[in-house]
């Protein structure tokens, strides 16, 4: 495939990621915007709002630095209680409407960020972001709270190469998963062989790296967005650094949150806090 790093391949597969929810969503029925989802009070339409809110969020960032760094720097809530407010917000509207505003604020913010420099960075609730990496972002949350609607509807989606992305998010970002859990991140980088949709090997870090993780890419992505626990993946690790980290592993900026439970222990397919937070890259 196309050099996955690129602005334009991570753009494209942007746009692609959210056709592909907008798809599932775009013909349910008023009831259905109501199901509940694993997130802890959130509905569907609580999911559909909360990217609705960030993509807005995001497209400030671009057009308008200052603006962003006044609004995030003024809020006085902690940023979950920010998060949910955006969530609430979009989900009091009637679906149609709320649909029709995801849609244009995606788009707006695809073709604000298709305009951009490759090199140029945006403030962010975590590290600055790139072209690529804010994109990166909007890709890995899409598809994560993707994720929690396909389980509140009872969807099982087909894992892409888009994967690829959120994969490389959430080893880019061992050291900060760390540091948001008060820990020392190891010296030594680790080697993650992780197996591709498609059959073929997703390959980081050093090749002779001691310490590793193997497993297939989705379940890996699925643990580093922390939609499904790490009893209920295939994922392993070789060292006991390595393995201390699948515990604590995460792609998005902010606190890690509650995770979720077991399916074996009594909430299929799990709960968790409402947002486990915005997304964020180091990238």
């Amino acid at each position: 495939m196309a050099d996955p790093q690129s602005v334009r391949t991570v753009l494209a597969d942007l746009r692609a990621e959210s056709d592909a929810l907008d798809s599932l969503v775009a013909g349910l029925a008023p009831a259905d915007w109501a199901a509940p989802t694993p997130a802890e009070g959130w509905t569907v339409a609580h999911q559909i709002s909360h990217l609705r809110w960030t993509d807005a969020k995001a497209l400030l960032a671009v057009e308008d630095a200052d603006a962003f760094t006044r609004e995030a720097g003024g809020a006085t809530a902690p940023l979950g209680t920010y998060v949910e407010a955006g969530a609430r917000e979009g989900a009091s509207w009637a679906p149609p409407v709320l649909l029709e505003r995801w849609r244009s604020g995606r788009a707006r913010l695809w073709a604000t960020l298709t305009g951009q420099p490759p090199d140029r960075r945006f403030p962010w609730y975590g590290p600055p972001m790139s072209t690529a990496s804010m994109a990166t972002g909007r890709l890995m949350e899409t598809w994560a709270h993707g994720e929690d609607i396909a389980d509140a509807l009872g969807v099982v989606r087909t894992p892409t190469r888009r994967l690829w992305h959120v994969a490389r998010i959430a080893v880019r970002a061992r050291d900060f998963a760390y540091a948001v859990h008060g820990r020392t991140p190891p010296g030594a980088q680790f080697r993650v062989e992780l197996t591709a949709p498609d059959g073929t090997l997703w390959a980081f870090g050093p090749e002779d790296a001691e310490q590793r993780v193997t497993g297939p890419a989705l379940d890996f992505c699925l643990l580093a967005v922390r939609r499904r626990h790490r009893d209920d993946v295939a994922v392993r690790a070789q060292g006991a650094d390595a393995d201390a980290w699948l515990s604590i592993a995460q792609a998005f900026a902010g606190a890690p949150g509650t995770g979720r439970a077991p399916r074996g222990a009594g909430s299929a397919p799990g709960t968790a806090t409402a947002a486990d937070s915005i997304e964020g890259s180091t990238s």
